[in-house]
């Protein structure tokens, strides 16, 4: 066989995505992040509160949620709502529909899908760390406004108000003062869930699942990242949440996340683990439920490596 032959079939299995199709997994992602983060915007008042609030330390998800509504009326569980949506809207479009093209482009440059099975799993982390990286330069001032938000009721009425303070007062050194793009995980534990299920099964009987089972297979994967990002990712989030709350010295970033990480110890990093394992889980499946429908509406399927998932 010629090597322009060779080279023609290791490209065919490439699908050739246009700008469209990334429109479409940029509103698939963000469409997919917006409902899930925003449905879970009590878990994650609850979680931040336990994270920085020394009245909610010893609390866990059922007695903080009592308490922040018997302390501040049920309203208070909402906080945060407008930064949350329309951070997660920008951000998921961006990070699903990013992490479809570097990952595409990464097998592209390595030679074709037969030669990026050796080199999966840096594809996996490289295109997730990239996409996370852009993804989280649009959601981190945002995120700094939510964590501001519900630290201090009296800080800001909302979204507006609360990221034009933000802005004022602090400047870019505040709205980035957290920025710490730490969720790149869950992207190589999802596809390797896929690849674990997929490669277990025989050719025939991979050609021949049906719709419900390419769906539990997308289920538990999604859930099983969901809790790998959140124990991954914990004490990332929690000194995100010590950072835009002003806590911790001046200084540079490596210094101030040094700091809080030795007065917090190992205990404080992984405070409100429990809610944020709700939180994460929760997000994923409603992610992989969102993410369903909108490939079905759309008519679409995002790659995963040598197989494509309808």
């Amino acid at each position: 066989m010629s090597k322009a032959m060779k080279a023609h079939q290791a490209t065919a299995a490439i699908p050739q995505f246009t700008s469209k199709d990334y429109s479409y997994f940029f509103l698939a992602g963000a469409l997919c992040c917006t409902i899930t983060h925003g449905a879970m915007t009590p878990v994650d008042v609850v979680k931040t509160r336990i994270q920085i609030d020394p009245a909610y330390k010893k609390l866990n998800m059922l007695t903080g949620t009592r308490y922040v509504i018997a302390t501040e009326g049920p309203k208070a569980l909402l906080t945060g709502f407008g930064p949350t949506a329309v951070g997660y809207f920008i951000q998921g479009g961006a990070k699903f529909a990013g992490y479809e093209y570097w990952k595409k482009t990464a097998v592209e440059s390595v030679g074709g899908t037969e030669a990026a099975v050796k080199y999966r799993t840096a594809i996996y982390l490289g295109s997730a760390s990239i996409a996370e990286f852009f993804a989280d330069i649009l959601l981190t001032p945002l995120e700094a406004t939510r964590i501001r938000l519900v630290s201090d009721r009296t800080y800001a009425t909302g979204l507006v108000t609360g990221f034009t303070r933000l802005a004022r007062e602090g400047g870019m050194r505040e709205l980035y003062a957290g920025f710490i793009p730490y969720a790149i995980g869950q992207f190589t534990v999802n596809e390797f869930c896929h690849e674990i299920a997929f490669r277990s099964m025989s050719e025939e009987t991979r050609r021949t699942l049906s719709s419900t089972s390419k769906f539990t297979i997308q289920l538990g994967s999604g859930v099983i990242a969901g809790f790998a990002a959140a124990i991954l990712s914990h004490p990332a989030d929690t000194l995100l949440s010590q950072i835009n709350k002003g806590h911790g010295p001046r200084g540079s970033m490596p210094h101030r996340l040094t700091v809080l990480a030795r007065e917090a110890g190992f205990r404080g990093l992984f405070a409100g683990l429990g809610p944020r394992m709700d939180h994460d889980c929760g997000s994923r499946i409603r992610a992989v439920l969102t993410v369903w429908c909108d490939k079905r509406r759309f008519g679409r399927t995002a790659w995963y490596g040598d197989t494509q998932r309808d």
